[in-house]
């Protein structure tokens, strides 16, 4: 008889890529001019893809997984700072962030994601690279279009930003519907492992 300890964990990955994706789509439909900037926008990076984000990574702590809590507490962080950004010089604490400033933070955050879609290559499904791929493609653009104040840059950085978000959520829908259905329903492109490697697997 199976106790409450010995039950499988769940997975964490669903949660934080609907957070996320989802607030990822909100913020570039606003970057590609179809809205302004409003509290929609900074209560959802906030709660769902700021606090979710961080609460997926501590799951994927608890279930040893070191890329998942690297990505999910990362970029839940990046959205609690992205509206400090916005939220904190209007109560007086510090300065507006200059353009230039803020095109420097994002191209960090371009960077850092440009090693983490590396290592998505090693072994993850399509679906997680064009994840991580796109949007290090999104942050050099941001960072493009702060730096330069280049609308139609910061315009297509809004198109490659929905399509980012929009292929997180994908993978999270396709996560949760292929473990219920306990079979391929929405495929993610994943990697076959060869018999060599399965071997080694089995003598470690």
């Amino acid at each position: 008889m199976s106790t409450p300890n010995s039950a499988k964990p769940a997975n964490p990955a669903p949660l934080g890529l609907m957070a996320f994706g989802m607030t990822t789509i909100l913020l570039n439909l606003h970057n590609v001019g179809l809205f302004p900037l409003s509290s929609v926008i900074l209560a959802m990076g906030i709660f769902y893809g700021g606090i979710a984000q961080v609460i997926a990574g501590i799951m994927e702590y608890k279930n040893g997984n070191t890329f998942g809590t690297t990505a999910f507490t990362s970029y839940g962080m990046f959205w609690l700072s992205l509206v400090g950004l916005i939220l904190m010089p209007s109560m007086g604490l510090g300065e507006a962030t200059s353009e230039a400033f803020l095109a420097s933070y994002l191209a960090i955050w371009g960077i850092f994601t440009t090693f983490m879609f590396v290592a998505t290559l090693a072994r993850y499904p399509v679906a997680k690279q064009t994840v991580f791929g796109s949007l290090a493609v999104l942050f050099f653009l941001l960072a493009a279009g702060d730096f330069t104040g280049s609308v139609a840059i910061g315009h297509l950085a809004g198109v490659v930003g929905i399509f980012c978000g929009s292929s997180a959520i994908y993978l999270a829908m396709a996560t949760v519907i292929n473990n219920e259905f306990g079979r391929t329903v929405l495929p993610i492109g994943e990697k076959k492992v060869s018999a060599s490697v399965e071997s080694i697997k089995a003598a470690a």
